[in-house]
């Protein structure tokens, strides 16, 4: 797929110190487009989608708000805990709204693995198949989204 001149000005909006510190895109030099498609077949690969993704995402983060900030126990083998930090962050894609930061920490304690992501990243997975670019500090990597919160195949 042929990257747009909308895309680029996405991605420079992207770039470590734009919007944040370290950026979205880490030493990812790939077109963001390239970078979303390798993620895109990832997900296909393990017959899911995006909005899947981000749909249980979004379920541990609104059952975690119940913990008020300490971690609580779902379905027997899932810990959850959400904080939040003040302060907005837009998104780099545009649109409406800015995203609040808050963190949601889901641990699976059968796996013994846990995975911390943002709000922020719950949109980006939910709306633009994007999970930030390799050597980002704070990439999610589907496989590890799908396996750790246990997201079905649909």
């Amino acid at each position: 797929m042929k990257q747009t001149p909308e895309y680029d000005k996405i991605q420079a909006q992207m770039q470590k110190g734009v919007i944040t510190l370290d950026g979205f895109l880490g030493d990812d030099v790939r077109k963001l487009v390239d970078i979303i498609a390798a993620d895109t077949l990832t997900v296909h690969k393990r017959r899911t989608t995006h909005e899947a993704i981000a749909q249980k995402m979004e379920h541990f983060k609104e059952r975690g708000l119940e913990g008020l900030g300490n971690f609580i126990t779902l379905d027997d083998h899932f810990e959850v805990k959400v904080e939040t930090v003040r302060g907005l962050l837009p998104s780099p894609f545009g649109g409406p709204g800015m995203f609040g930061k808050t963190n949601t920490t889901v641990v699976n304690k059968r796996l013994g693995r846990s995975i911390t992501y943002t709000d922020l990243h719950i949109h980006f997975i939910a709306d633009h198949g994007f999970y930030e670019g390799i050597g980002s500090p704070f990439r999610l990597e589907p496989e590890d989204l799908i396996t750790i919160l246990e997201v079905e195949e649909v």
